[in-house]
């Protein structure tokens, strides 16, 4: 009883002073609460984010794979005909196998995919609100792709995949076309140079590889603005463009866009050469969602495919994503380190002028051990108090934090609030340790008697 009526008693004592504590450790816990929060999350967090940009992996039949490789002409994932080579695919993988990458140990981390058949072909307009003689181009790159296709698995799901998903950050002025028509978009660099709006009709013409001249009717639904070279193209639905060239069930190309871990030692590793890995690596590697592991199950399930990561957008996630858990664990840390500062100031301060009290606590017979633990339980409860409070304030942090830079919450970890207690303890134990130190340095003889 006695210790407790004395806790009590130094609760009422110095009140500023404990208040300065609590709210140290307040804003510590509110602080470090809140970074740890988004660092353990912000790995979902930038993969969503960075995904919106477009895919991060690309499949190819293997004899394209090999020349890009030779040639350094593998370019951007979301590179398309309308680069700087006119010449059409000379080999492909079928249309009718791109479902399958949905049915992949990672099938949940696939947020989207499409097909593409990249060809070129010759417009003219049809249209009577457009000049014919100007509205002619030779050579135009045509995507036949989907747009927001509707696949029924094997497994009674089903699921939606196009470049509606894919290409979220086009300008569009007008509406997507639909699947399996005779619709398109026209990119404004190709719209501007035809003279045609949305809405207007273009006929496409195409020599197939046995010498035929196939046409077809296309009416624009929209104008889009990519915002790269991308605005010379024409995307039309993928079965449109088969017909027209004469390629039936075929595409040259599969924009994949999935949520994965950044890399690592072991992903670069695997990257290289999957067989080089023990048992133990490789299993570790083919479970987690790496680009590469996704890219290699990928693989098992399009025959005749190589798929790869887009360096770029996997370079991007890992730096970012160090950086911004580099900036948050450094703000936690001096977080902590301004909090023992500012306790071991206090506790001093507050030592010095309680000396007479400490000092008669041992004259009357208490002992260092019991005066020290005297001292640590006041603080101990203190702190407690401050960090509990910061806790939930940093949980509300971090929440505000998520849906300002990422548009969502941050889903907080049990681990994250444990960790902090913990440091929070570490800290205040050191910021009281050299504090304690002066205890055992009082004379009650010589401070009772004011020397």
């Amino acid at each position: 009883m006695f210790f407790f009526r004395m806790i009590f008693r130094s609760f009422s004592r110095q009140f500023k002073r404990r208040l300065l504590i609590a709210v140290t450790v307040c804003l510590s816990a509110t602080v470090s609460v809140a970074m740890l929060g988004v660092v353990f999350d912000v790995g979902d967090k930038l993969n969503a984010e960075l995904s919106t940009y477009g895919s991060n992996i690309t499949v190819q039949p293997k004899a394209d794979a090999v020349v890009n490789d030779l040639y350094n002409t593998g370019g951007d994932a979301n590179s398309n005909a309308s680069g700087t080579s006119e010449s059409d695919p000379t080999t492909f993988l079928k249309e009718s196998d791109a479902p399958k990458i949905k049915t992949i140990f990672w099938a949940f981390n696939i947020t989207n995919f499409a097909p593409e058949l990249n060809i070129h072909a010759d417009v003219n307009c049809a249209s009577e609100s457009v000049d014919s003689r100007s509205c002619k181009a030779s050579g135009v790159p045509i995507v036949g792709t989907w747009f927001a296709k509707t696949l029924h698995m094997d497994s009674g799901e089903s699921t939606v995949a196009g470049m509606n998903g894919m290409r979220s950050w086009w300008k569009l002025d007008g509406s997507w076309p639909k699947d399996d028509s005779a619709q398109g978009l026209i990119g404004t660099t190709l719209a501007s140079k035809l003279g045609v709006t949305k809405g207007d009709t273009v006929t496409l013409y195409k020599t197939t590889a046995d010498g035929s001249r196939n046409k077809q009717r296309i009416t624009i639904t929209g104008i889009y603005d990519s915002g790269d070279s991308d605005n010379n193209a024409m995307y039309i639905p993928s079965s449109t463009t088969q017909v027209l060239a004469n390629l039936p069930d075929s595409i040259d190309k599969i924009e994949v866009k999935a949520l994965t871990t950044p890399d690592n030692d072991l992903a670069r590793k695997a990257s290289k050469n999957p067989n080089a890995l023990t048992q133990d690596e490789w299993e570790t590697w083919y479970c987690t969602a790496y680009p590469s592991s996704i890219a290699y199950q990928i693989e098992e399930v399009i025959p005749g495919s190589v798929a790869k990561q887009v360096r770029q957008v996997a370079a991007l996630q890992g730096d970012v994503l160090q950086k911004t858990q580099a900036v948050m664990v450094l703000m936690t840390v001096l977080s902590l380190v301004a909090a023992a500062i500012a306790v071991a100031n206090l506790m001093a301060a507050s030592i010095g002028e309680r000396g007479s009290e400490l000092a008669l606590l041992k004259a009357i017979g208490a002992t260092d051990g019991a005066v020290s633990r005297l001292m640590l339980a006041e603080t101990a409860v203190i702190s407690l108090v401050g960090a509990i409070v910061g806790a939930l304030l940093g949980s509300g942090v971090a929440q505000i934090v998520g849906h300002v830079v990422f548009g969502s919450g941050i889903t907080m970890r049990p681990m994250v609030f444990v960790l902090v207690f913990v440091l929070l303890t570490l800290t205040v134990l050191i910021a009281s340790f050299s504090s304690i130190r002066s205890i055992l340095g009082l004379k009650p003889a010589e401070v009772l008697h004011g020397r």
